[in-house]
């Protein structure tokens, strides 16, 4: 649990970290780590072949110094031994003392100038039938690598010679040294390297940090500039697309809702011009035939003659036909209770015989698929008035000598077709214009049939006659 915080509690530092000094910080741990490394490498290396040879050169100039030694032992001439010793001294810098012992283990000649250490005697003995024995010291100066070799195999004295180590240290100190400035050297050269590398990777990052910081502010007008032809360079281009694409999107949207604020204004505006045209409808027709009857009733009770009575109670009669029809009528434009009672078929067959006949004009509806089968009430409404709008703008507008209208169901969806053959219009014209009622009524066909989820497609042409394709998909009712 607790390697779980830890780790948990690094990756939220690490996380916090940017980019740059992620990169800068492994670049950097990378060069000390293989400076270090390599360091390290060379002097333990470097340190094992120069105690080797350190120790070989001991052994080659003890055995030197033995051979030579024998002629002054034997004639005891011991001024030339002192000075063989003394040159041995002076042509090898690492040559830290040298003496030689007779056979009983006195010292006939030394380097030493204040006084032979006597500790020096027992700290490497070697046997007459011995070829060397290489012993390492441990001095106040350091580390020493003694060797005794015997004269004449014992019989003349022994030998000894001591190197020291530290000319060896001085020099494995100073590669190091070297090694640890040229380690600094390549750091400072790899940070160098990795700041112009992040800037290189990091800048097009950065500039896509900003620009998206934008775009969520609502900026779509961010472009960001393709810096490489590699991965970054794809993503840069990925985000231009993208916000090009939000741009389309997003002034789309404005330029919809504009259209919807404008187009609810003006449904409002139908709204009222339709309760104004009932009112009036009901004042000049209904209230004037209301009124007409009134009087005739008044006129009744007045009848000079039977027959007299039986024509003004004939003509009262007329009236209320009239009104009651137009009532009736009015009640079918607002809200068929035949939709709701019988369905879309039922709906559209009376409302096309009846169109028909009100605007003299043949009216073929035909059905396929259906067989009585009921929809949803909302696709029902929305076909319902979708082919009242259609009917009511070829009654307006087309002049049309035939009207066909077709309602096709299949498993996939609802469809339905107005067809005339008067004289057309220009769709694209019509439909980015927002001038008319007659653009307000084509724009309503086209919300109605949107809400489920459907659409509408006209064909017209001058002179040409005009199409409606109603499509709507049958999973709208689900």
């Amino acid at each position: 649990m607790n390697r779980e915080k830890l780790f948990d509690k690094f990756w939220s530092i690490a996380g916090a970290v940017s980019v740059r000094t992620k990169i800068l910080g492994m670049a950097l741990a990378l060069v000390v780590l293989l400076g270090v490394g390599v360091t390290l490498q060379v002097r333990a290396t470097l340190a094992y072949v120069m105690v080797e040879s350190l120790r070989e050169q001991s052994v080659s100039i003890a055995r030197d110094v033995a051979a030579r030694s024998a002629d002054p032992i034997l004639i005891n001439d011991l001024f030339t031994l002192q000075q063989l010793l003394r040159d041995t001294q002076a042509n090898n810098p690492d040559v830290r003392y040298a003496f030689v012992l007779d056979t009983q283990g006195h010292v006939l000649a030394s380097t030493f100038a204040q006084g032979f250490p006597r500790e020096l005697l027992a700290s490497n003995l070697v046997t007459p039938n011995e070829h060397h024995r290489l012993t390492q010291l441990t001095t106040d100066e350091g580390a020493v690598w003694d060797t005794a070799v015997p004269i004449f195999n014992g019989r003349a004295g022994i030998a000894r010679v001591g190197l020291s180590e530290t000319r060896l240290q001085a020099t494995l100190n100073s590669i190091t040294t070297q090694l640890l400035l040229t380690t600094v050297v390549v750091s400072a050269i790899g940070i160098l390297a990795a700041t112009i590398l992040t800037i290189i990777l990091t800048r097009p990052i950065v500039s896509l940090v900003r620009a998206a910081q934008a775009v969520g502010r609502g900026d779509f007008s961010q472009h960001v500039q393709r810096w490489a032809d590699d991965e970054i360079g794809e993503l840069s281009e990925a985000f231009n697309a993208m916000t090009e694409g939000l741009g389309r999107a997003e002034k789309e949207r404005v330029e919809r809702e504009q259209q919807r604020a404008y187009y609810l204004s003006q449904i409002i505006v139908a709204q009222e011009d339709e309760r104004k045209r009932i009112a009036r409808e009901l004042h000049d027709e209904t209230g004037q035939a209301l009124a007409s009857l009134m009087v005739g009733l008044r006129n009744v009770e007045e009848a000079p003659t039977d027959d007299e009575l039986r024509h003004r109670l004939n003509d009262l009669r007329q009236i209320t036909a009239d009104t009651l029809e137009d009532v009736r009528q009015m009640s079918i434009d607002l809200r068929p209770s035949v939709l709701d009672d019988h369905g879309l078929v039922v709906a559209l067959t009376r409302y096309t015989q009846d169109f028909g006949a009100r605007h003299q004009v043949p009216v073929d509806f035909q059905t396929v698929g259906l067989n009585g089968e009921r929809l949803s009430p909302p696709i029902e409404t929305a076909l319902y008035r979708i082919v009242q709008e259609a009917l009511t703008n070829v009654a307006k507008y087309a002049s049309a000598r035939h009207i066909s209208v077709l309602l096709e169901k299949r498993p996939e969806q609802i469809s339905a077709i107005v067809e005339d053959d008067g004289r057309g219009f220009d769709v694209e014209s019509a439909l980015s214009s927002a001038a008319s009622n007659r653009r307000l009524g084509l724009y309503g066909m086209h919300e109605r049939a949107a809400l489920c989820s459907g659409t509408v497609t006209i064909e017209s042409r001058a002179g040409g006659g005009t199409s409606v394709f109603v499509r709507i998909p049958m999973t709208s009712e689900k």
